[in-house]
Order: C-alpha cells, then structure tokens, then sequence
C-alpha cells in the first residue's frame, strides 16, 4: 500500500516544493494542504468567501508539479487561525502517515534519522528510502541519551539500540556503507538533535508527544526546519 504524506502550505504566498522533493515522494499519495491564516476576528466562513477563489487557484498550482510527477493527489483548503491543529486534524481524516515540511533543496546528501526506538523503523525506513539519491552517501540513526531528573539514559544500551536498527536497515537492502549510528549523552535532547541536524540536508523522524516547550518554542521539527532550512519528515504513529 502505498504511503500517504501531507503537504501543508501557508497561504497566501506559499513557496512550491523543490524538484527534487517533488520526484522523491512521486510514488506516494499526496494530500496538499493549503492553510489560509485569518485575523483572529475574520471567521472561517467570511474569509473563504472573501478569498476563497484565489486561495484555491494558488493551491492548485503548489498541487500541480506532484500531479505531473505522477502523484495521486488530494488537496484541502482550510480557513482558520491554529496551524498547528489543522496539520493534525487533516492528517488523522486523511489517512496520512507523514508529513513533510518542504524546504529549497538541490539534492539530499546526508540524511539524520533521530530515532526514539525500533518500534517505528519500518515505516520510518520508508521515508528515508524515498528521500535516497544516488548522491546520497550517509544516513545516521542518531539519539541522545538524555540524563536528568528523570533518571539517566544507558548510552552502552542505546547504542545497541542503534546498531541492532541498523542491521536491519541494512538487510531489508540500504547499503551497509550507507548507514552509519551516533549517540550523544547530555541533558539537552531538543538542542542537540538540531545541532546535529545542521550538518545534513534532511531530516527524517518519527512524532513525539508534544510538551509545554513545544507550545511556547514550537515544534522541534518546525524548530529544526527553521534552523538548519531543510527539509524535514514527521512519520506519524498509529496509523
């Protein structure tokens, strides 16, 4: 079966996807959705019959280079003022698995996998396997083995974690010299993972609970999108 990704697009404005993503999740199913942010004392039905015409003429268009890259595609057109929710709301009606947070890029060298744990490897192989070039030459499964209040992480433990992923990565056909693992022990999981991320050019992860940080920093896929400007896919869980 295959994968089904969102692609939310902030209207108006909204930057189309690079080429080389575009061709990348070309065999997947492509629900592009454009989110059209109104004043907070604009309602949703006032704004879409405002700009509703032109709104859809735009989201169309961003839709456009998937359908001719052979994609199925489905797009929705939200009016409303959380982002956020709408992202979440249409992924669970849609059926999608992923979401993608499109950024400019001429090609994907080196790809930065944080992984949590195994449970969600297959899936998230997937997605690291479509965002594969030929001049892609390293995927790191990368994880920071936290220590604080909670209690500390067994980096011995995590690295096993590390490697037993990879050795399945590699017999399910990545290139064994393709794959390699990194662990970081510190109390600052957020930060290092984006420090890491900077030096690559994508970044697939799986979803995370979302904590009181995300609300007041936002996101960390959003925090490493804005970062390291690159592009970033979230494989959501449970679906």
């Amino acid at each position: 079966m295959a994968h089904r990704i969102l692609v939310p697009f902030e209207l108006p404005g909204a930057e189309p996807v690079s080429t080389v993503l575009v061709e990348d999740i070309a065999p997947m199913e492509v629900v592009a959705l454009g989110h059209f942010n109104l004043p907070e004392q604009t309602p949703p039905d006032a704004g879409r019959a405002q700009f509703g015409d032109d709104a859809q003429a735009e989201l169309d268009e961003l839709a456009a280079p998937f359908r001719e890259a052979g994609s199925s595609v489905t797009t929705r057109l939200v009016f409303g003022k959380n982002r956020a929710n709408t992202i979440d709301r249409v992924a669970i009606e849609e059926g999608c698995d992923a979401e993608l947070d499109p950024a400019p890029t001429e090609g994907v060298e080196r790809i930065l996998v944080p992984l949590v744990d195994a449970g969600n490897l297959d899936r998230l192989e997937d997605f690291v396997g479509a965002l594969c070039e030929d001049r892609t030459r390293e995927v790191t499964l990368f994880h920071v083995a936290e220590q604080g209040a909670e209690g500390d992480e067994d980096p011995e433990a995590v690295e096993a974690m590390l490697h037993e992923a990879r050795e399945k990565m590699v017999a399910d056909g990545f290139d064994a010299d393709l794959v390699d693992v990194s662990v970081v022990v510190s109390d600052n999981h957020d930060d290092e993972i984006i420090a890491k991320a900077e030096a690559y050019d994508a970044v697939v992860m799986g979803e995370a609970d979302p904590g009181i940080a995300d609300r007041i920093f936002g996101t960390l896929p959003d925090r490493i999108a804005d970062r390291t400007g690159d592009p970033v896919i979230v494989v959501r869980r449970n679906v």
